[in-house]
């Protein structure tokens, strides 16, 4: 990040005495386990965190009604729509072949790849071992390391869907 100068920064109250939690909570109603990691949802927490990962990935572009995201929900939790409720499940179902693919390049896999970075990043930021900065000059947040002189931490890539994107009609 060249601009560090133009950045404006917010620091978390916890990063004098860190509290080291661990794990994710906001609620019970969804479970992502990742080793010995276990992270907790409520539902609006983790359905924002599934279309905010649907945009990230080029799956869906504008914000979704409530059966769009439950049905992006659904494929995310269970790996499939087998009911769907809305045009975007339908759209999953006919799409299917092109989504599925070896499972670390499965749509499914990446959704909730980026839930769980989502829900990782901002306990870090909670227990102090990571900041967010905001770029001026490209108007864009970036997660910095308080502790090694606010360097800025690489996420890696993820795979695009726009060529198979849901489009509302």
């Amino acid at each position: 990040m060249q601009t560090r100068r133009a950045s404006r920064r917010r620091r978390s109250p916890l990063m004098a005495s860190p509290t080291r939690r661990g794990n994710y909570d906001s609620g019970q109603d969804y479970v992502l386990e990742y080793g010995e990691l276990r992270f907790t949802f409520n539902e609006r927490d983790f359905s924002e965190r599934v279309e905010q990962a649907g945009r990230r990935l080029g799956f869906v572009a504008a914000r979704l009604d409530t059966t769009e995201v439950e049905d992006l929900v659904n494929l995310t939790v269970n790996g499939e729509v087998s009911d769907p409720a809305s045009a975007l499940g339908e759209h999953v179902n006919d799409c299917w072949p092109e989504l599925v693919g070896p499972a670390e390049r499965s749509l499914v896999h990446w959704l909730r790849r980026l839930v769980f970075r989502s829900a990782w990043l901002d306990q870090r930021v909670k227990e102090g071992e990571l900041d967010v900065a905001f770029d001026d000059a490209t108007s864009s947040f970036s997660y910095i390391q308080p502790e090694r002189e606010d360097e800025p931490i690489e996420l890696s890539p993820e795979p695009n869907w726009r060529r198979v994107a849901y489009t509302p009609r």
